[in-house]
């Protein structure tokens, strides 16, 4: 996934109110940028810190800055914008970087599925294959050398994994994708000491014969390309 824009770097002031951040720029100039990742983001954005924004040139917009990428103390790269995780993983599908879902003709992104009417980021279709249904995470929360998802409750995670559950039973194909957009993170568990249910619907998952997949990714102010698989730890 190629950034449609010239990135800007810049330094981190602070993260608040979720959604917001002010970076000072490198001419001094200090911004408030947008901040597109709900999650606690324990680590990631800690002030001083190296970030690079994209710029955008939309009249309508509130804010002139999304940010994209920052740089950890520890001088790991991390993927902040969570809504690159599909754009990742499609161009990851499109240039068969992915292993565990080789083999599929059609890609489909959003499509509506399950019972409890969710989306699912993507769904892979070939003659004579079972169809897949990928639903995509990305994790950038390291602690104790671990990589963790999730990094906050999510209630929106736990009726994905019982959606997912559902279509095996239906005789399809589910596979849930952790994407690490964090560089410091060589292996992923499931965070279920900061959301015990979320542990307790992947497990009721993978007893279904939800497939749990976890990939890298190479990160540089130009792009992110998914990199290589990561062990998943129970």
């Amino acid at each position: 996934m190629r950034f449609n824009h010239k990135l800007v770097s810049g330094v981190l002031i602070k993260r608040y109110k979720r959604f917001l951040t002010d970076v000072c720029l490198g001419n001094g100039e200090v911004v408030v940028a947008h901040c597109p990742n709900t999650g606690a983001m324990t680590g990631c954005a800690e002030p001083g810190m190296q970030v690079w924004l994209s710029p955008s040139d939309n009249p309508k917009r509130k804010l002139a800055y999304t940010w994209e990428l920052g740089v950890t103390a520890q001088g790991h790269w991390l993927g902040v914008n969570t809504h690159n995780a599909n754009k990742i993983v499609a161009a990851g599908l499109k240039q068969d970087l992915i292993a565990e879902l080789q083999g599929y003709e059609q890609v489909r992104p959003e499509v509506v599925f399950g019972q409890e009417k969710s989306r699912i980021d993507f769904l892979l279709q070939n003659k004579g294959k079972a169809d897949c249904y990928v639903e995509v995470k990305s994790v950038t929360l390291l602690q104790n050398g671990l990589g963790f998802f999730p990094d906050a409750k999510t209630l929106r995670g736990q009726k994905h994994l019982r959606e997912l559950a559902a279509m095996v039973k239906q005789g399809h194909r589910a596979v849930l994708f952790y994407c690490v957009q964090h560089t410091g993170i060589k292996n992923v568990q499931v965070a279920a000491h900061i959301d015990p249910q979320y542990g307790q619907e992947l497990r009721r998952a993978k007893k279904a014969g939800v497939e749990v997949v976890c990939y890298s990714c190479l990160i540089t102010e130009q792009k992110i390309t998914i990199n290589q698989r990561l062990q998943i730890i129970d």
